[in-house]
Protein backbone atom coordinates (compact mmCIF):
# COMPACT_ATOMS: atom_id res chain seq x y z
CA UNK A 1 0.00 0.00 0.00
CA UNK A 2 1.08 3.35 -1.04
CA UNK A 3 1.23 5.98 1.88
CA UNK A 4 -2.05 8.57 1.26
CA UNK A 5 -3.81 4.99 0.00
CA UNK A 6 -6.61 3.89 2.15
CA UNK A 7 -6.43 0.43 3.45
CA UNK A 8 -8.27 -1.88 1.80
CA UNK A 9 -12.07 -2.37 3.02
CA UNK A 10 -13.63 -5.95 3.88
CA UNK A 11 -16.11 -6.95 1.55
CA UNK A 12 -19.11 -7.94 3.97
CA UNK A 13 -21.19 -4.87 4.33
CA UNK A 14 -21.67 -5.06 8.09
CA UNK A 15 -17.56 -5.59 8.55
CA UNK A 16 -16.95 -2.55 5.86
CA UNK A 17 -19.45 -0.20 8.01
CA UNK A 18 -17.86 -1.17 10.89
CA UNK A 19 -14.36 -0.54 10.04
CA UNK A 20 -14.58 3.12 9.05
CA UNK A 21 -16.91 3.36 12.47
CA UNK A 22 -20.38 3.08 11.36
CA UNK A 23 -23.24 1.47 13.60
CA UNK A 24 -24.16 -1.10 11.06
CA UNK A 25 -28.21 -1.14 10.05
CA UNK A 26 -29.92 -2.71 8.10
CA UNK A 27 -30.42 0.01 6.14
CA UNK A 28 -26.83 0.31 6.27
CA UNK A 29 -25.92 -3.01 4.69
CA UNK A 30 -28.66 -1.96 2.27
CA UNK A 31 -27.20 0.51 1.00
CA UNK A 32 -24.02 -0.70 0.60
CA UNK A 33 -25.16 -3.57 -1.15
CA UNK A 34 -27.11 -1.85 -3.32
CA UNK A 35 -24.02 0.29 -4.13
CA UNK A 36 -21.59 -2.56 -4.54
CA UNK A 37 -24.01 -4.64 -6.82
CA UNK A 38 -24.00 -1.79 -9.46
CA UNK A 39 -21.07 0.22 -10.11
CA UNK A 40 -21.93 3.93 -10.97
CA UNK A 41 -25.85 4.08 -9.42
CA UNK A 42 -27.65 6.61 -9.23
CA UNK A 43 -29.67 7.54 -5.52
CA UNK A 44 -32.81 7.16 -6.62
CA UNK A 45 -31.39 3.73 -8.24
CA UNK A 46 -30.35 2.91 -4.56
CA UNK A 47 -33.46 3.77 -2.73
CA UNK A 48 -35.22 1.39 -5.09
CA UNK A 49 -33.10 -1.27 -4.31
CA UNK A 50 -32.97 -0.39 -0.48
CA UNK A 51 -36.99 -0.54 -0.90
CA UNK A 52 -36.44 -3.99 -2.30
CA UNK A 53 -34.47 -5.67 0.05
CA UNK A 54 -36.11 -4.38 2.93
CA UNK A 55 -39.31 -2.20 2.69
CA UNK A 56 -40.00 1.20 3.44
CA UNK A 57 -37.29 3.45 3.45
CA UNK A 58 -37.24 6.70 3.13
CA UNK A 59 -35.01 8.82 0.21
CA UNK A 60 -33.75 10.87 2.64
CA UNK A 61 -32.90 8.34 4.59
CA UNK A 62 -31.00 6.49 1.65
CA UNK A 63 -29.49 10.12 0.73
CA UNK A 64 -27.90 10.34 4.40
CA UNK A 65 -26.50 7.05 4.37
CA UNK A 66 -24.74 7.55 1.22
CA UNK A 67 -23.50 11.00 2.43
CA UNK A 68 -22.43 9.66 5.81
CA UNK A 69 -20.58 6.62 4.09
CA UNK A 70 -18.98 9.08 1.57
CA UNK A 71 -17.51 10.86 4.46
CA UNK A 72 -16.27 8.01 5.92
CA UNK A 73 -14.18 6.48 2.93
CA UNK A 74 -16.41 3.63 2.33
CA UNK A 75 -18.48 5.13 -0.80
CA UNK A 76 -16.99 7.57 -3.05
CA UNK A 77 -19.20 9.89 -5.10
CA UNK A 78 -18.40 11.34 -9.16
CA UNK A 79 -20.65 13.43 -10.62
CA UNK A 80 -19.93 13.77 -14.20
CA UNK A 81 -20.38 17.45 -15.77
CA UNK A 82 -24.39 17.30 -16.44
CA UNK A 83 -24.93 14.26 -14.92
CA UNK A 84 -26.79 13.33 -11.55
CA UNK A 85 -24.55 12.13 -8.84
CA UNK A 86 -23.56 8.74 -8.62
CA UNK A 87 -21.76 6.59 -6.21
CA UNK A 88 -19.32 3.24 -6.15
CA UNK A 89 -17.51 1.45 -3.60
CA UNK A 90 -14.01 1.51 -5.62
CA UNK A 91 -11.94 3.28 -3.54
CA UNK A 92 -9.27 2.08 -2.14
CA UNK A 93 -7.25 3.19 -5.58
CA UNK A 94 -6.12 6.19 -8.01
CA UNK A 95 -8.90 5.24 -10.86
CA UNK A 96 -10.95 7.55 -12.98
CA UNK A 97 -14.14 7.21 -15.59
CA UNK A 98 -15.19 7.04 -19.04
CA UNK A 99 -18.68 8.18 -19.99
CA UNK A 100 -20.75 7.30 -22.84
CA UNK A 101 -21.93 11.50 -24.41
CA UNK A 102 -25.21 9.63 -25.70
CA UNK A 103 -26.05 7.11 -23.05
CA UNK A 104 -24.09 7.96 -19.59
CA UNK A 105 -23.17 4.64 -19.67
CA UNK A 106 -20.08 5.02 -17.16
CA UNK A 107 -16.51 2.42 -16.78
CA UNK A 108 -14.08 2.33 -14.62
CA UNK A 109 -10.41 3.28 -16.08
CA UNK A 110 -7.30 2.60 -14.62
CA UNK A 111 -4.91 5.47 -13.60
CA UNK A 112 -2.02 6.08 -16.15
CA UNK A 113 0.44 6.86 -13.19
CA UNK A 114 -1.06 4.78 -10.70
CA UNK A 115 -0.89 7.49 -7.76
CA UNK A 116 -2.55 10.51 -6.84
CA UNK A 117 -3.06 13.44 -8.05
CA UNK A 118 -1.90 12.15 -11.54
CA UNK A 119 -1.59 15.58 -12.88
CA UNK A 120 -0.48 18.60 -11.81
CA UNK A 121 -1.36 22.17 -12.70
CA UNK A 122 1.45 24.63 -13.34
CA UNK A 123 0.77 26.35 -10.68
CA UNK A 124 -0.63 25.10 -7.18
CA UNK A 125 -1.74 28.54 -5.77
CA UNK A 126 -0.72 27.44 -2.11
CA UNK A 127 -3.24 24.39 -2.24
CA UNK A 128 -1.52 21.27 -0.91
CA UNK A 129 -3.23 18.78 -4.00
CA UNK A 130 -4.24 15.35 -3.24
CA UNK A 131 -6.32 14.16 -6.16
CA UNK A 132 -7.43 14.91 -10.15
CA UNK A 133 -10.20 14.17 -11.09
CA UNK A 134 -10.17 12.68 -14.39
CA UNK A 135 -13.47 12.06 -17.04
CA UNK A 136 -12.90 10.36 -20.34
CA UNK A 137 -15.60 11.48 -22.68
CA UNK A 138 -17.30 9.33 -25.63
CA UNK A 139 -19.42 7.24 -27.41
CA UNK A 140 -19.78 3.73 -26.16
CA UNK A 141 -19.68 0.40 -28.61
CA UNK A 142 -23.38 -0.01 -28.26
CA UNK A 143 -24.11 3.66 -28.87
CA UNK A 144 -22.00 3.53 -32.06
CA UNK A 145 -23.56 0.50 -33.33
CA UNK A 146 -27.04 2.13 -32.62
CA UNK A 147 -28.35 -0.83 -30.15
CA UNK A 148 -28.03 0.99 -26.97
Amino acid sequence: MTPGTPPALPTDAADALRAVGLQVTAQRIAVHRAVSAAPHVLADEVAVRVREAIGAVSRQAVYDSLRVMVERGLVRRIQPAGSAARYECRVADNHHHLVCRHCDAVVDISCATGHAPCLAPDHDHGFLIDEAEVVYWGVCPACQHGTA
